[in-house]
This record gives structure tokens, sequence and C-alpha cells, in this order.
């Protein structure tokens, strides 16, 4: 069974066949896509009213579905189809001639990360481990958050802002479009998409808030400590 977000993962690990395991027919007729849309770890609405079900619906249901429908498509008859989602990701990095499947792997990885970082009642400071970390790497939880809203706001156009892993120590990025850690040889912990369609329904313009809200209401550092090395 394919590892895709470690242990973290644990409570959907009964979805990783969906994610680059191949559902092959005797003959090579492919039964089932390769790819499809993982369930979401909470209904819809469950966020409120911090990220609305409106929101979530066009979200999940449109913009996170299109990225895995474009991908089967793009991948249908050659060995990628048959590939773990990582590797499809680790292999197209950087590919001038395969950006629209890293493209569209690297979104379905993103999104679904993204869906994991967040909970209803989340938020707050970190403990454990953790927050020891955050506190070597930062200095303060309240300078961690100050750059992270920062990053966010940052970001020109669309994007993500990461809290990753590397090495032994925790640092702050932000990526543009698709761009994601796993390209880079980093383990991503917690991450807020900042691309408009993330937020622009309930926020409109005002993505420092978008960020802070994440920050204070939805940030499930749980994950984020399931995810560490």
């Amino acid at each position: 069974m394919n590892s895709y977000f470690g242990k973290g993962w644990s409570s959907l690990l009964v979805l990783t066949p969906l994610f680059g395991m191949p559902f092959a027919a005797k003959g090579g007729a492919a039964a089932t896509p390769p790819f499809v849309l993982p369930a979401l770890p909470y209904p819809q609405d469950a966020l409120e009213p911090h990220i609305s079900a409106r929101t979530m619906s066009f979200h999940y249901g449109k913009h996170h579905q299109a990225y895995v429908d474009n991908l089967n498509k793009l991948v249908a008859g050659t060995p990628q189809a048959a590939q773990p989602l990582e590797q499809i990701i680790r292999e197209t990095a950087g590919a001038t001639d395969k950006m629209p499947v890293f493209n569209n792997a690297a979104q379905v990885w993103n999104h679904t990360f993204f869906w994991n970082c967040m909970k209803a009642g989340g938020g707050g400071e970190p403990s454990g481990s953790l927050m020891k970390q955050i506190k070597k790497s930062f200095g303060s939880f309240a300078e961690f958050k100050t750059a992270f809203v920062a990053a966010g706001v940052g970001q020109f156009g669309s994007g993500w802002v990461w809290l990753v892993q590397d090495g032994d120590k925790l640092a702050i990025i932000k990526t543009p479009n698709a761009d994601t850690p796993l390209a880079h040889g980093q383990t991503a912990l917690l991450t807020c998409d900042v691309w408009e369609h993330a937020y622009y329904l309930d926020y409109q313009n005002r993505r420092k808030d978008f960020v802070e809200v994440f920050l204070d209401h939805l940030a499930n550092w749980n994950f984020a400590a399931s995810q560490m090395k």
C-alpha cells in the first residue's frame, strides 16, 4: 500500500490505493481511472463560519476534481498511470515537456494535503515537539505567525504558503502555482492555499484575513506534528 502522507495519513489509509496504485483489468485495460478524488476528512460545512460550504463545494468539488480528471487524461496509456502520485511529482518536477503532468499531479497532492491541514476547532498554538521546533526555528510562535502570514500575503498571484521541515530546522516557504515542497526534498508540515478560489467567496480580496483565520481557527497542528521526521 502506498504511503501518501506518512503516519499522519492514517485516518484515510483506506483511500491510499486510489493514489498511484494501478487498477488494471486483465489484458491491460484500465478498470477504473488510476487517480480519484479522495474523500474529505470532514463534511463540507464543517469549517464554517471560517470557510463556507459554498467555497468548499467549488474548491473541492470543482477545482480539486478537475486536477484529478486532467491528470487521468494526461497519464492514460503511459507508465505513469501505474506510478504513485509522489513518484510522478518528483520525476516531472522541472521538466518543461512534463509541466502539464506535474501541475495537475502536484495540485492533486497539494489540495489533499491542505484539507488535512484543517479541522473544525483547530488553530491556536501547537504543543509538544512541534512547538519546541517552532520556537527553536523562529524564536516564538508569535514570530512564526507573523512570518507565515507575511509569506502568504507576499506570494504574488496564485500559490501556497508552507511550514516545512528542512533538515533539522523548520522553515516557511511560499510556492507559486502548483509548486510543492515535495519537489524540493522538503517535508511539508502545514500549508495554506492562497489561490483566490480558496478564499474569494468568503473573504474577497482580504487574503491576510484568510491566512490569519487559518492559523487562529483552522490549522490542524496534530496533523502537522504527525508529518515531522
